[in-house]
């Protein structure tokens, strides 16, 4: 059992914080030596880069991390590997993972890692959000949603919530207590944010709330759910009369259909939520009235750029997995590696994943700084998750016969990896909001 939270990182850079003495003599050393970088030039980093490391899951790589995000990426790396890998196969049968892991998880301050630390958060920086979902891609384990859960849909609750609703929920948000989801999606109405039918209408100070959605990851478990609802069907446009609200499961009138049988994130809880005279009071409202859809479209950057670091990170795994693979398969007389169609076959998706492990840590970098615009975002999201696709086709068919049989790994990052091209916006959408900054007038 871990201890809880060793790694504890800052907004401003990961400082760890441990029991162990050579933790501590760390960060000593580290805050001497920044004190003296203020009074000389910063040295050029030596970090290797994923092309230059003998694994492209390899700690201690890329230069948009540092140390203590290694330190982090150890103690994640081995709470995926104690806590979830064991039971993975259970949870796909089960069609949930247990609540148990979301406890743990939020002990190892695993949840919510941006969050600061005065609502219960260990106040880490985006590069260490990003090593919890790229770490879950390296356990080749979809069943936990905690990437949706802290990175996708708590933001809302942090950027927009009141002072009471922050204060409420995100302790046991960040405490694994308390599961949430959001919910945009309806069988008529997907990528199309402005389709949205499911509505809310005054009653006094309360809000009357109908209409059903689909496709809900976190759904079945869910214990709060950030709901988009139409609030003005009478607005100028749909973008201008689209509301949030948070509605908490027990609710009178808030159903929660099946969990959803789906080709691949077996362990994933996917559900229907129906939505029948829910009435919700005054504080239900997520922001300002009418003002659902602008927040949406300045969240679901961060939303595109977390598909497509998980696609870069699960090609990262596939191309491992293959390539050990190949190193110990025989045919005629000798392992596979080494044909020479292998070989280039292998060359060709490192090149791939490397040049596109460029393009998305550029992209986390900007969003870090919070320069990352909507269209470089879609860019990410497409590109990445449709070069996932390929690679995982790709190694399966490395894998041969084998590569179609359950057991094997990459028979499961195969199924898993072809819904990423489709959530978060299709990578159809995805083309359409880049071409409309390529065509429209400057």
């Amino acid at each position: 059992m871990l201890v809880k939270r060793i790694i504890k990182p800052c907004l401003l850079g990961l400082r760890s914080v441990s029991g162990r003495g050579n933790v501590l003599s760390v960060v000593n050393a580290r805050q001497q030596h920044n004190s003296a970088e203020e009074l000389t030039p910063p040295l050029r980093s030596t970090r290797p880069e994923t092309s230059s490391a003998k694994s492209l899951m390899d700690i201690g790589t890329r230069r948009i991390f540092n140390e203590d995000h290694d330190l982090f990426r150890e103690s994640v790396r081995r709470f995926f590997q104690e806590e979830v890998v064991p039971h993975h196969k259970e949870w796909e049968k089960a069609g949930e993972v247990s609540r148990e892991v979301w406890l743990k998880a939020g002990e190892q301050g695993l949840l919510g890692v941006t969050v600061p630390e005065e609502y219960g958060g260990i106040g880490g920086d985006f590069f260490s959000a990003v090593v919890t979902l790229e770490e879950q891609m390296y356990s080749n384990c979809s069943g936990p949603g905690f990437s949706l859960h802290s990175d996708v849909v708590m933001p809302y609750v942090v950027n927009y919530g009141s002072k009471e609703q922050i204060e409420r929920f995100i302790p046991p948000m960040v405490a694994g207590k308390c599961i949430c989801a959001i919910a945009m999606t309806e069988p008529g109405a997907g990528s199309d944010l402005q389709g949205v039918r499911t509505n809310a209408k005054r009653d006094g100070s309360d809000w009357i709330l109908n209409g059903n959605k689909v496709f809900i990851t976190n759904g079945w478990m869910a214990n709060l759910v950030v709901v988009v609802a139409v609030t003005n069907r009478e607005a100028k446009s749909a973008a201008h009369g689209i509301s949030l609200f948070l509605v908490e499961d027990g609710m009178k009138g808030f159903q929660k259909g099946r969990k959803l049988e789906k080709i691949g994130l077996k362990a994933q809880d996917t559900a229907e939520l129906f939505f029948e005279d829910v009435r919700l009071p005054a504080n239900a409202l997520l922001g300002e009235v009418n003002k659902g859809f602008y927040y949406l479209m300045n969240e679901l950057p961060q939303e595109r750029l977390v598909i497509a670091a998980m696609a870069i990170a699960s090609s990262e795994f596939m191309f491992e997995e293959t390539r050990n693979y190949v190193l110990q398969r025989k045919a005629f007389g000798k392992t596979i590696a080494h044909l020479q169609t292998v070989q280039h076959k292998l060359a060709e998706l490192k090149t791939d994943i490397c040049v596109g492990r460029s393009f998305i840590d550029n992209c986390i970098q900007l969003h870090a700084e919070k320069r990352l615009d909507a269209s470089t975002a879609s860019m990410a999201k497409y590109w990445a998750s449709d070069m996932q696709n390929k690679v995982a086709t790709q190694c399966l068919q490395l894998h041969g016969g084998w590569g179609y049989m359950w057991e094997y790994p990459i028979a499961k990052a195969f199924v898993d990896s072809r819904i990423q091209p489709i959530y978060g916006g299709t990578n159809e959408i995805m083309k359409e909001l880049i071409a409309r900054t390529i065509v429209s007038q400057k």
